[in-house]
Order: C-alpha cells, then structure tokens, then sequence
C-alpha cells in the first residue's frame, strides 16, 4: 500500500482538507498563519507525490482510487449528453422549430475555429495536453492561491475532469440525486473525478477529450456546447468564430453567468477576454500583436435565441403542423416505451426532422384562409393537404394563431384530437356511398329518377318524418330533382339521389368504407354510430358524422392514388445524432379499393369541379370556379351542413388532395353561412394550384367500361344550366338526428 494511500485512511489528509473547508472569513491573524501553513503542508505533499516518477505515480493511482474504463458510468463511455432536435420543412433547410430541454448541439472538432480550441486550453488548462487526467501541480497551486486568498478563486480542475463533471451533473439517465451528487464540495467526490478522469485519458485521445467538452460545457444565457454558444452571442457557426469572439467564448466558462455579456457584465466579460488572450500568448498560440489587435476590438453582438417547441415556429406558420407531428411523435415506440419517455427523446435527443411541410403550400394555404376569416376571427377555416400514394402532409393551415396569447389556441383545428372531434362535412361523404356502390356491382350509369322528398326505411319522428319515416330533401329541387346517374348526382349533389343509393347498398357498407380511406369517428355519438347502429345510419352520407381537413383531404388522396390509403405522416426523415436514419414516418400503404372504383369515382368527381368525365357524363356542378384557377385535370367535392352551419370543399390531382372546412370550432351553432362557400372553393383551389406549379400535367385514368355501365338516360327534366351553390340539406333533418341519437 502507497504512502499517499496510508495517509488518506488514516484521516490525515481528509482532516486537513475538512479543517481548510470549516475556515471562514474573517478569520484572526493565528487562523490564517495556521491555514497557510497547512496549505502549505498539503501543497508539498501533493508536489511530492507529482514528482514522482510516472510509471510509479501510475501503479499508486491504480491500486489507490482507480479502476478499469469498463467500470466508468455508461454515460463517461458513451455519451448521452442532451442535445436539441431540430425541426425543418420538406426541403431540409427551412428551420421550423427546435425543441429542447437543453440548448445544445453536438459538433465535430473540425467545424470548431482552431483559436476557440486554443483559447479553452489556455484559459482553463494549459498542461492538458502533458498530463494525464488530473494536474496534480496545478491543484497545488490553486490550493495555495485559494487559501492565502491570491486573487481569482482557482478549481485545479483539468478540462478532463471539469469534462467527467459536466457528463455527470448533466446525464439524462442518471437520478436527480446523481446529477446533483456530482458537483457536491467533497473529498469524495473529487477523488473519484480524478479516477474517471485518468481512466478516460488512457482510453480517448486529448482531441477527443476536448471535443466532448466543448460540446457540454456551459457559455451562459442558456447555450450548453459551442454550437450553441456561437449561435447564442453572434449569430454564427462555431468554425466561424474570430480570435476575440473565441477568447471571449472561452472567457465564460469559468463564470457563465457572471461574465455573459447579454445577461451578466459586459465590463467583466472583456476583462476576462483580456485574460484569455494574455494566456494564449503565454502558451505561443498567439503573438502579443495579435493578442493586442483582438484586444482592441469592440463587443459586437448578434443575439440569436433559438425556437423552443410549437409555440415559436420560426416560419411558414407552422405551428399547428409541429403540434400534429408532437402528437405523432408520441405515438412512435421507436423513441420509447412510454409517452414521456418519447417526449424526453424529441427534447433530448438531438434528432434532425425533416418533415413533410411544403413551405410554399402551407404559406398559400395559410394566405388563403386569412382571407376569408382574419387571425382573430371566432370562425375558422382550417386547410390540410396531403400528397396521394404516400401520406405525406404537405400542410395544415388556418387563419387562427397558434399560441396561448390572447387570441391564440393550441387546439388541433386541422388534424383533431384533445376537445377537437372535427366538423361536419356535408355532401362530401356521398363519395364514400358511390364507392361502396361500385365496390358491390353498381356502376356510374345507375340511374334514380330523384325525387324532391324521399321516404326511406328508417324510422323518424317529427318534422323529419313521413308517416313514421326519414324522408330527406333536395336542397334545390330546380337542379337537382330528376332522373340522375352518379355522373350527375354527385355533380348536382343531389341528396335524394344519394339516400337511396345508401340504402341500397346498405349505410353499414357506407360507414366501413369511410373507416377505410381513414375517417375517425372522434366524437363518441359518432363512434356509437358506427360501431352498434351503422346499417340504420340513413343520413351518413349526407355527412353528418364529425370529420377533420385531414382526414377528409387524406381519404380523398386514396382515391387520387388509385385506391392506395397511406397512413398520414408528418416526417421525410428522422436522423439520430450519430448519422443513422430512424425507421420511421416512411409511407405505410395498402391498396383498400380495386384501382377501377377509385378511377370510376374520379370520373364522377370531375363533375362538381366544371370538368367533363371521360365519357361526356357531367352535366351541372357546385364549384365550377375550380377549373379554371386549378388549371388542369382536378377532382372535388362541396359540402355544406345542416342550416349551413358549415362550408366545405376538398379538391385533388393525382399529385395532391386539399380539404377546407369553414366553421366556429367552439360554437357548432354559429352557422358560418352558404355566402362563405364560394371563398372556401377558392382557397383550396388556390392551394392546389400552389402545390402543383411546377410539376408534370397528369390526366386521371379512365374507368373501364365494366364500371361505366349503359349511361342511357330518359329526356330530362328542364333545369337551371348555371353552377348553383350546394345548399345543404333540410332543416329538419338535424332535428331528427338529434331525436334519433337520443
């Protein structure tokens, strides 16, 4: 056993260092020639020990205090410092957000300027490169300057072991009372820093060593790490920094709050700049003159606070899209098992997340709501858009502010969830009905003379009955009554038409195919609904279950796909901060309608938009403003609610389906009004158009003849030729939904 060894357990040296410890100010002339001689004793015994020869110096570490690197705390061997994940647009450079516990993000030592490295060593270790791990002469020095009271306090920690400290005091998987434990005033604790730290030097490289710590340690005003720093005080990238802003970088680490030139003292700060540079002169990194020349130049800042989370989405309006994919994140098992542990991975993780926001769809998107109802409107237009054959979510807009400010929400108005079940749809469910039709035998030349009131076999009462029978409306018998095939009734929006084609095929069918292509039942009467009382569920396809623009844009994008549902996504790509790509967010497809339905839907659906099917079939339609702001082939559908208390329009291409729904998402009764429904059409149309400028012209396919059928119609009733409004349905009709829920 060493010497050193025998003294420790013997209680000489911890007695000495507890009485330096016990000694407060002021102290009387014999306590202070008491404490320097004491000091002074320990600093022999600690140079002592440093004059050893190294080999013998070692074999005495080893057997005294230290152990093997398998032994070290995991997080010493394999880093799992916190860092910042950063979210950005589908183009991987647009900065959305960035979420954070702690401001930090690891960089590679050669993207850190040469003269911050140097300025580190000098100022806070200038033998790190000759000793190996811990200074035992520098901690006798500041062990004598600390006590006889020379100035500046001085730690006597090396870079490695202030390095171990920060990993220790800041690991993520380490207890409270770990992390706290690792910067407490003890004997204890610093023998064993300086057993990790000489662990850690035999196994990394002192480049190593320094590129971990300036990746952990402290700047102030928030910024852990040099990247963060660098961005923090000039608005710049850590290998761009000037000789005088590394020594001023370097300067606050020893006094990171006090020093902070933005949030401590700038005066002190320079001073401590000062120093730094003198010291870099010292150890031959710099000349005096250009110690000198950094000297002189003036403070200049550029503050930069970096986005924390959904409420400070640097562009494109963004938060409600960096709400949904928080929420999609929390779902992921890939970032662990439970919901607060994903949600520490997204602050902690330092994932970059390239995400599938188009900027330029969403800042059209967003323009265009704002038009029809300003930022601080009680009623709202919510706009979602999704790529077909892939799910991604190209935006999700609304002229809403997303926030916790007044005026501001952070309710999901476009994607759902929380207090938000959606908003009733209209006629856009009758697109759910004709693929049901066609999925079991029917074809787009099934033909019903529409009468303006139809007696189904549900059972009603009220208003809504006849002869203890629902007996829907047309909302404009003029156009809409008459003998219609699918062509028409969907262009028409002809409710009758749409009624008996349900009950035909049975609403059960219906419903299941709106599960299908995505709708969630969200509110709980709906999700009764459809699970216990579907196949008497009459009025489902004149949609009145709640529904949202995203569900609704992405069940229309499985038909613009050819019937391939993808499940919605908000992310290109996940990558860990050591390279490797999550396995996540990629397109989740299944072909859920023979491409023939969907192609034989699209037919039809060209007819509301002012478009021709390829067989000459549309004859009227609700939103003919469509075609001529879109441009080229396009599909869609208008719907409107009971009294208007909703407006909404969804519109595709083979590239991209639109979804709006005007509404006052907290008073279902403030009916928005059939004037708005023109201003919805064109919003999403504009929308469409943003999203496909630029790319290849696509037709739609052609349905085959098997699904065409025999389009042989008997001479029409006379009717208005004009575009008219989809008007909704009767008013009677929310009555008896009502009576008949409960």
């Amino acid at each position: 056993m060493s010497y050193l060894t025998i003294r420790w357990r013997s209680g000489l040296l911890p007695g000495a260092v507890a009485m330096l410890a016990s000694m407060s100010s002021p102290r009387t002339p014999l306590t202070r020639l008491l404490t320097v001689l004491l000091a002074g004793l320990l600093a022999g015994l600690v140079l002592a020990v440093a004059a050893l020869p190294g080999n013998l110096l070692a074999g005495i570490a080893t057997k005294a205090v230290l152990g093997a690197f398998d032994d070290l705390p995991a997080a010493l061997r394999t880093p799992a410092t916190p860092q910042r994940s950063y979210l950005y647009a589908n183009d991987g450079k647009t900065l959305l957000t960035t979420f954070y516990d702690v401001n930090r993000t690891d960089v590679p030592l050669a993207e850190i300027a040469p003269t911050l490295r140097q300025a580190i060593v000098a100022a806070e270790d200038r033998r790190f490169y000759s000793h190996g791990g811990a200074d035992l002469r520098g901690m006798a020095r500041a062990l004598v300057a600390n006590v006889t009271g020379g100035g500046t306090a001085q730690g006597g920690s090396t870079l490695t072991m202030q390095y171990v400290r920060n990993v220790l005091k800041t690991d993520p998987t380490a207890t409270a009372e770990q992390r706290q434990a690792a910067t407490e005033q003890t004997v204890g604790r610093k023998l064993q820093e300086i057993r990790y730290a000489t662990e850690l030097e035999k196994t990394l490289s002192k480049d190593e060593i320094l590129n971990r710590y300036l990746n952990i340690a402290y700047f102030g005003s928030g910024a852990y790490g040099v990247a963060a720093a660098s961005q923090r005080y000039f608005g710049k990238a850590p290998a761009d920094l000037t000789l005088a802003e590394s020594a001023l970088l370097a300067g606050l680490v020893q006094s990171p709050d006090a020093y902070s030139p933005i949030d401590g003292d700038q005066d002190a700060a320079l001073n401590r700049r000062g120093y730094v540079l003198d010291s870099m002169v010292a150890t031959g990194a710099i000349t005096a003159a250009q110690a000198d020349a950094a000297r002189a130049e003036k403070l200049t800042l550029h503050p930069t606070a970096q986005p924390n989370g959904c409420t400070a989405t640097a562009s494109a309006d963004a938060g409600f899209f960096c709400d949904y994919l928080r929420r999609w994140w929390l779902e992921q098992p890939a970032f662990g098992a439970t919901a607060q542990e994903r949600e520490q991975s997204l602050r902690r993780g330092g994932y970059t997340v390239v995400t599938s926001l188009d900027p330029d769809v969403q800042a059209t998107a967003v323009a265009e709501a704002r038009k029809v109802y300003p930022a601080d409107d009680a009623r709202a237009l919510p706009i979602a858009a999704v790529e077909p054959g892939t799910g991604r979510v190209l935006a999700l807009a609304v002229n809403r502010e997303y926030g916790v400010g007044d005026g501001q929400t952070v309710n999901p108005l476009v994607s759902g969830g929380g207090s938000i079940a959606g908003y009733q749809a209209g006629s856009t469910f009758k697109l759910f009905t004709m693929l049901a039709a066609l999925e079991n035998g029917r074809t787009l030349s099934t033909g019903f003379d529409s009468p303006s009131r139809l007696t189904t076999r549900f059972p009603a009462e009220g208003e809504a009955s006849c002869d203890g029978r629902w007996c829907p409306a047309n909302a404009n018998p003029a156009r809409m009554d008459g003998y219609r095939m699918m062509w028409d009734g969907f262009g028409r929006s002809v409710n009758t038409y749409f009624v008996w084609l349900e009950e035909q095929v049975g609403p059960a069918k219906v419903v299941e195919m709106a599960q299908r292509l995505g709708i969630t039942f969200r509110a709980p009467a709906d999700a009764d609904l459809a699970a216990h009382d579907a196949d008497d569920w009459g009025a489902f396809t004149l949609g009145v279950s709640a529904t949202t623009p995203l569900d609704l844009a992405n069940a229309y994008a499985t038909v613009a796909a050819e019937g391939t549902y993808c499940a919605p996504t908000p992310v290109v790509s996940v990558t860990a901060p050591d390279g490797t790509t999550v396995p996540v967010g990629q397109p989740a497809c299944k072909q859920v309608l023979t491409p023939d339905v969907a192609r034989a839907a699209t037919d039809a659906a060209r007819c509301p938009v002012g478009q021709q099917s390829a067989y000459g079939q549309c004859n009227g339609s609700t939103a003919g403003g469509v075609d001529r702001i879109v441009g080229r082939p396009v599909a869609g559908k208008t719907g409107s609610s009971e009294q208007n208390a909703t407006e909404t329009f969804v519109g595709f291409t083979p590239q991209v389906a639109v979804a709006g729904i005007a509404a006052n998402p907290d008073d279902p009764s403030d009916a928005v009004g059939a004037a708005v429904q023109g201003e919805v059409i064109t919003a999403v149309a504009r929308t469409i158009r943003t999203a496909v400028d630029g790319q290849q012209v696509r037709d739609f396919t052609a349905p085959s003849r098997e699904l065409v059928g025999n389009p042989q119609r008997p001479t029409p009733r006379p009717s208005p030729s004009a575009p008219q409004p989809d008007e909704g349905f009767p008013s009677d009709l929310l009555r008896w939904l009502q009576n008949r829920r409960g």
